[in-house]
This record gives C-alpha cells, sequence and structure tokens, in this order.
C-alpha cells in the first residue's frame, strides 16, 4: 500500500488541497461560513439535483443497455468479434467535446432525426443519457463480460438439471457471482456522469448544469474561486460518501471463484433466442456506436469544395488557413498522445497492479477505505486537479511544470482505478488454498504470486492496460492546463481547433479526432491479439 499511498497523496492530495485551500481563505483566514452561503443558493441546490439524478439514471440505463451486450461478447463466438471490442471501446477515448459534436449533429437542428422524422433532441435530458451510454459501453461490455467469460457455465447448468428455469439458475448461481463486477462497473459509471462536463454543456444547452460545469463556469467565467472551492468539496464528500457504501456492501458479496479459460465457454449461438439477442447486441451497437463515429468521419471528409482530404492536409503545417492555433503542426498531437499514453498505462498498471494486490487482504477498515480514496480521481473535478498542478507542483524538488512526465502522471490518476477495479474481483475470486497449496510447497510469496496469480489474473491485466491506455489518450480536463503549446495532446489539439472560428478549424479538429478514433482501435485491435497469442482466449 506504500507506494500507492504516497502516489496519491503527492499527486492528488495535495494539488487538491492547495487549490480548495486558496479558494476558502481570504487574507489567511479561513472562511467556512463561505459553505453554508453557496449551498442555500437556490440555483447552487438545483445544480446539486440534477447532477444526482441524471447520474443515476445514466448509470442506470448504461446497465440495461449493455449488459446484454457484455453476455455476447463472453458468451458467444462469432466473426469479427474482436474487430467489434475494439470499436466499442473507441468513445470512451473520444474528447467530450467531440462526441457533444457529434451528437448534436445527429440530434439537433438539421439532424438525422430533424430531417427523417422531424424530431430535436438537443437541450434535453435525453440527448444526455444518450452521450452517457455512448461513452460508457464499453465500461459495462469489458469489466463484466471479463469477469463473466472465466465462470463455469457447468454451475449454472447443474442447477438447471436440479429444476430451476434458466431465470432462476441466473438469478440464484450467476448474478451473485457477477455481483463485485457489476457494481464495480456502476460505480465507474456513475462517478463519470456525476462528474459529466463537455456533454451536459454541449447538449444540455444553458438548461442544464452538472457540479463539474458549475465549477468551470465559476472559476474561467466569473472567476468565483471561493464558490468554485465549495463545489469541489461537495463533489469531493459525495463521491467519498458513495464509494464508502460501495466499498462495505460489494465486499460482503465477493467470494472465491472457479475460474475457467475463456476459451472453454465461448462458443456459437445456438438456437433462435441466442441469435435474436446476438442480432439485438449488434444492432445496438450500429446505432449507438458507429452512427455517431460515421457522422464524424463523414465530416472529417465533407470540406468546401467537395469531399476529400483536404483538412487532413491541412493538419501537416503551421497556420494553415492564418490560424496562429499551434506552434507545431497538430499532426504531431497523434505521436504525443500515443507516448504520453505509454507512461501512463505503465504508471497506472504499477500503481494500480500493486493497489490491487493490496487490497485482496483482508486487513479491516485501513484496506476498505483505502479502496475507496482509489476512486476520488473520478470523481474530483478534473479542472480543479489539472489547476492544482499548477500551482504546487512549481518549485524544487517537484518543479514539474517543464517537464513532459506531468502529463502522463495527471493521465495515471485516471487510469488507476480502472486498473483496480477491473482486477481485483479477479483476484479476490482466487482460492486462498491455491496460494497456501504453492506455500506449503516452499514457494517464496513472490513466486506464488508468479505462478498462481498471475496465469490466472493474466487476461484482467491486459484488459487494465487496454482501459488504462484508452482513457490516458482521451483525458482532456486535466491536460488542457498542463500540456504545452508544443507539445498538445490530440485531445487538446480538438478542443483549441473547436475554441476557434472558421471552417478549417473545425475541419481538422474532426479530422484529429477521426485519426484519435482508428488511433485506439487500432491499438485496442493488437491487444485482442495479443490476448489471443499469448493467453490462449478469445
Amino acid at each position: 500500500m506504500a507506494v500507492p499511498v504516497a502516489f496519491f497523496a503527492l499527486f492528488f492530495a495535495y494539488p487538491v488541497t492547495a487549490i480548495v485551500g486558496r479558494g476558502l481563505k481570504a487574507e489567511g483566514d479561513w472562511q467556512f461560513g463561505r459553505v453554508g452561503e453557496v449551498l442555500s443558493r437556490p440555483d447552487i441546490l438545483d445544480v446539486l439535483w440534477f447532477t444526482t439524478w441524471q447520474a443515476l439514471a445514466s448509470t442506470a440505463l448504461t446497465l440495461l443497455i449493455a449488459l446484454p451486450g457484455a453476455y455476447a461478447f463472453a458468451r458467444f463466438d462469432f466473426p469479427g468479434k474482436q474487430v467489434l471490442r475494439a470499436v466499442v471501446t473507441v468513445p470512451f477515448v473520444l474528447p467530450t467535446v467531440v462526441v457533444g459534436t457529434a451528437f448534436l449533429a445527429l440530434l439537433g437542428r438539421g439532424g438525422l432525426l430533424d430531417e427523417l422524422w422531424g424530431v430535436r433532441l438537443d437541450t434535453t435530458v435525453w440527448a444526455i443519457l444518450l452521450a452517457h451510454v455512448f461513452f460508457n459501453y464499453a465500461v459495462v461490455v469489458r469489466t463484466v463480460g471479463g469477469l463473466w467469460s472465466q465462470l463455469d457455465p457447468r454451475q449454472e447448468e447443474a442447477a438447471r438439471v436440479l429444476g430451476a428455469g434458466r431465470f432462476a439458475a441466473f438469478r440464484r448461481v450467476t448474478l451473485p457471482a457477477l455481483a463485485p463486477a457489476v457494481a464495480a462497473a456502476a460505480l465507474m459509471v456513475f462517478l463519470f456522469t456525476f462528474t459529466s462536463f463537455g456533454v451536459v454543456q454541449i447538449l444540455g444547452g444553458p438548461a442544464y448544469s452538472t457540479l463539474e460545469v458549475e465549477i468551470y463556469r465559476q472559476t474561467a467565467q466569473l472567476l468565483d474561486l471561493p464558490t468554485a472551492a465549495v463545489l469541489t468539496l461537495v463533489q469531493f464528500a459525495a463521491v467519498g460518501g458513495i464509494l464508502a457504501v460501495h466499498a462495505a456492501t460489494v465486499r460482503r458479496r465477493e467470494r472465491a471463484l472457479k475460474l475457467v479459460d475463456p476459451a472453454q465457454t465461448s462458443r456459437r449461438p445456438r438456437g433462435a433466442g441466442q441469435w435474436a439477442l446476438l442480432g439485438g447486441v449488434l444492432l445496438t451497437a450500429l446505432l449507438l456506436i458507429l452512427l455517431p463515429l460515421g457522422v464524424l468521419v463523414e465530416r472529417s471528409f465533407d470540406g468546401p469544395g467537395g469531399y476529400g482530404f483536404g483538412y487532413y492536409e491541412a493538419l501537416q503545417s503551421v497556420g494553415a488557413g492564418g490560424s496562429s492555433t499551434f506552434l507545431v503542426p497538430p499532426l504531431e498531437a497523434v505521436g504525443n498522445s500515443l507516448r504520453y499514453a505509454l507512461v501512463a498505462t505503465l504508471i497506472a498498471l504499477v500503481i494500480g497492479g500493486l493497489a490491487a494486490a493490496a487490497l485482496t487482504r483482508r486487513a479491516g477498515r485501513l484496506v476498505r477505505g483505502f479502496d475507496a480514496l482509489l476512486m476520488l480521481p473520478l470523481g474530483v473535478s478534473a479542472v480543479t486537479v489539472g489547476f492544482g498542478f499548477l500551482i504546487t507542483l512549481d518549485k524544487p524538488p517537484l518543479d514539474l511544470r517543464t517537464s513532459w512526465i506531468l502529463v502522463p502522471l495527471a493521465q495515471a490518476l485516471v487510469g488507476v482505478p480502472f486498473v483496480v477495479r477491473t482486477m481485483l474481483p479477479v483476484l479476490r475470486a482466487v482460492d486462498d488454498r491455491l496460494r497456501e497449496a504453492a506455500a506449503v510447497l516452499g514457494a517464496s510469496p513472490l513466486r506464488a504470486w508468479r505462478e498462481v496469480d498471475l496465469p490466472l489474473v493474466r487476461r484482467a491485466v491486459l484488459v487494465a492496460a487496454g482501459f488504462a491506455f484508452a482513457v490516458s489518450l482521451g483525458e482532456f480536463g486535466a491536460t488542457v492546463f498542463i500540456a504545452r503549446p508544443d507539445n498538445p495532446t490530440l485531445p487538446v489539439a480538438v478542443a483549441r481547433l473547436l475554441g476557434r472560428s472558421g471552417e478549417l478549424n473545425y475541419g481538422q479538429a474532426m479530422a484529429l479526432s477521426t485519426i484519435l478514433m482508428l488511433v485506439c482501435a487500432v491499438s485496442l485491435l493488437l491487444l485482442e491479439r495479443i490476448r489471443t497469442d499469448r493467453s490462449g482466449e478469445f
């Protein structure tokens, strides 16, 4: 626990505490009375209510739509499965501003729904909820599906032989085994939607505002740092309470499971019901995932003179069309993002792996509290974290403002919770008697981990690496504050282009977003291939 605790204390707790402290101090004195003043305002109460209920609705809708997909990817073997698994993960790395714009083209004025049926959903809650499902579909599919594919189906079949119906066998045998993974996925979805920023700002319009949107508005537009600090504290407290409840309830339902090779559980669909389920999953992926991405690609080629590669060619030069947005060609952001994401993934795997290993030991309240603390970066304003980096990591021996490592550190903060939540259910499912048997035979703790735990969790490690790499590629909230002008990441480059007027800037933003989408898809597809080649899994 020592290394993860030190990492989070230095690169999370310290910057957040510093920025909140500046907001609540006036002339050296703490102004705690400001908290009550802010929370008594009707507009702030409306923001708190909307933030909470839209996050709950988004989480429930995502689970409802994505759990059938998790089952299909875990149990069915069909052509194009690896490609589709990579494609459904792509939305998770796209900048929220790009996704908001793509959904606006589908649901807003002049969008696809407006042209076909005269229906507009922009500035409504439904647009926000659908965009949140688009973002988080892969979280449920990969987190729950990863464990589901390793559950022995013969346990459910035995229940069927003993007279249980299909639903009863699932409810009494499979669902309790999946409960930790489902809870972990639901928690991640809730935290992401609870702190939603770009989607709400673009699709919700001025009528809807989450805590994250309000923190940004108070900080960047109204320059009211005390109000932003109070809202950050509220967000922090709410997320901390949710994580504490989660840690207390889920741990009671965890137990050792019999895990098998996923190759033994995957087969072609049988019967009309299974084919219909697979067809429904594929149709959902087509309408929910591929359609918005298709709009994104189409706009990247739709230039003033017709379809072509004009926007892509403009990415190779500085100041195309008279723009001074970048000090380097925007295309260099591709290499920057890949380098940063690889380093961030390595950091997240080391920190998250150590944390997950520590959490498998049942050591009382200290470990349970540590479990909750690891998830806090997902629930605290990225604006606060990024701004905190700038004002705290600027003095020796930690003067990192001009160092390239600052960006991967910020990205790893978001990646670590995904590594922990992906690996932890599988690690806790390993039977302790296997480790004890290895110890009796003379294996050291390190060798027992290498010979017992690692083969069983290898797949979870690769899934965790994929998640960490994906979220690092798409991280925007904190990176926008600390990425240097001569080394922008892809999301930062896209945001800068969208922030400038002109058709050329908008077209280049769509082209860069398409490149980001393709880079993610190829990376995740390679991960699937490595997983197949080295672990014998589908």
